[in-house]
This record gives structure tokens, sequence and C-alpha cells, in this order.
């Protein structure tokens, strides 16, 4: 891309997409159209496109085996170790499209929003994995896009801890998380089991915030949210039986409860 026309082309999307000094913004073109990185210039100077191409990576990058629809990868990175994770469709809609959007405008990308809900709640005081950086590609009136979000070491999600530890699982731990990111106004669109993640102190992380928004704290959102994670704990179950379940979602729950009415 020529000089004056990559100038040209920072400038709008920054008008678009609300940009900060602590953000890059780098635009790119390829032979099928044009794309953008957005990037936390504190953990990285500049970035390229071939970054969001797990085959770039070769034998630094190792596909995540639990959860999701297979479209993420661990990175061993200059930058250290990373989450690099591509946005696909499921559902019927994969039918039409495995991996493109509509195009609604920068801010609106899937990737875009992510990076910067991220940043937000990060603000907030809500532990989420740090964002390091968000990409798009649009293809006429499609796009594609991807995220690279730091790695939490020694994590296993609530869903694993479920399983191997029944009503040793950080049930309390798990109710007090949700709380603090509903308290912060994080509508999380899809809290499962697999969105929660901990280490082995207790310490806790919301992940995969794509499609989530900050908005007032309201009861109808937040009782939507528990409700979808109390559906995927029974999903997930394994051979534990239903009821042992309920038992230990009514901890998670009162934890829950006690956190919210204290305020945080």
């Amino acid at each position: 891309m020529e000089a004056g026309a990559g100038e040209v082309l920072i400038a709008r999307l920054r008008g678009m997409t609300g940009f900060d000094a602590a953000e890059g913004l780098t635009p790119f073109r390829e032979s099928g159209g044009y794309g953008a990185i957005l990037f936390d210039t504190h953990r990285v100077r500049q970035v390229e496109p071939e970054w969001f191409l797990p085959s770039w990576w070769q034998e630094r990058a190792r596909p995540v085996d639990s959860g999701g629809r297979g479209g993420a990868w661990f990175v061993d990175a200059p930058f250290g170790q990373a989450v690099l994770r591509r946005y696909l469709r499921g559902g019927l809609a994969a039918r039409m499209s495995h991996d493109r959007y509509l195009w609604r405008g920068a801010n609106l990308t899937r990737s875009f929003a992510e990076f910067r809900l991220s940043r937000a709640m990060i603000e907030k005081g809500v532990p989420v994995p740090p964002p390091i950086a968000a990409v798009y590609r649009r293809e006429g009136l499609l796009y594609r896009c991807a995220i690279l979000v730091e790695r939490l070491p020694g994590v296993r999600t609530l869903a694993d801890r479920a399983v191997v530890a029944g009503d040793g699982a950080p049930w309390e731990e798990a109710g007090r998380l949700v709380a603090r990111a509903h308290r912060a106004g994080l509508d999380h669109a899809d809290l499962n089991a697999h969105n929660l993640m901990f280490d082995s102190r207790g310490q806790g992380w919301v992940i995969d915030l794509d499609r989530g928004r900050m908005v007032i704290p309201a009861t109808g959102w937040r009782e939507r949210n528990l409700a979808r994670l109390k559906r995927s704990l029974l999903k997930l179950r394994g051979q534990r039986e239903a009821a042992l379940v309920e038992r230990d979602f009514g901890r998670l729950r009162d934890a829950y409860d006690l956190a919210w009415d204290k305020g945080y």
C-alpha cells in the first residue's frame, strides 16, 4: 500500500472505531481484498497479517483440544505464549459460510469488538485474557477475522474441574467471578463451563468475550447468563448425576448472590 493511501485508511479506521493512544493500527492489502490489525502497543511494536495464520507458525502452533469449534491454537510467539483464535460460525449459519461475516464496518467486526471489550473489562478489574492483536480481512461485502490473546498458564476450565473434582471444583470462586464480571456490566454471549478457567490456587478468568457487550447491570441478562452456565454444566456432567450438578450449581449461585449483594 502506498504511504498516502495507508495514511488515509488509518485516519478513516480511527474515526470508525474509537481509536485511542494505547492502540496501534496497521492496514494492509492482499490479493483478495484488504484488512487491518488492531494491537496493544505495550505488547508489540509492529504486527504482521501472517501472525493470524496457524500455518505460518508451523511447529510453534498446536490446536487447542478443549471446547470451541476447532478454530483455536496455542502459539509460542516471540511476544510470549498466546492463543490464536479464528472466528467460526456455528449451527445453521455454518452451512452458508464457515468463517465469513457480513461487513458492517471496522468497529463492528467480531475481532475488533472483542479486543476492545476485553480491554474495557481489564480496566474495570475483571480478569480476562489480555488481548494482543486482532485482525479482519475484507473481501467485498464479507470479512474474516481472528484474534491473539495472552495464554493463561496452568489453567483448566470449570467443565474439566467439575468432571474431575466434582464437589471439589471451585464452585464458590466461580460464583464470585461471574458476579464480578456482571457488576462490571459484562453480558457474556456464551457463559458456559468452558469459558470460566481456574488455576490450582482457585484464581479465575472469564474467556471468549466474542459477541459479548458492556451494558448496565440488570436482572434479565444476568439471569440468562446464569441459566446458560447451569445448562452447560448439566450437559457436560459426564458420569455425574444431575442432582449432584444441581447441588454444586447451588453453591455457585449462593456465592454469586452473596458477592452481588456486597457489591463486588
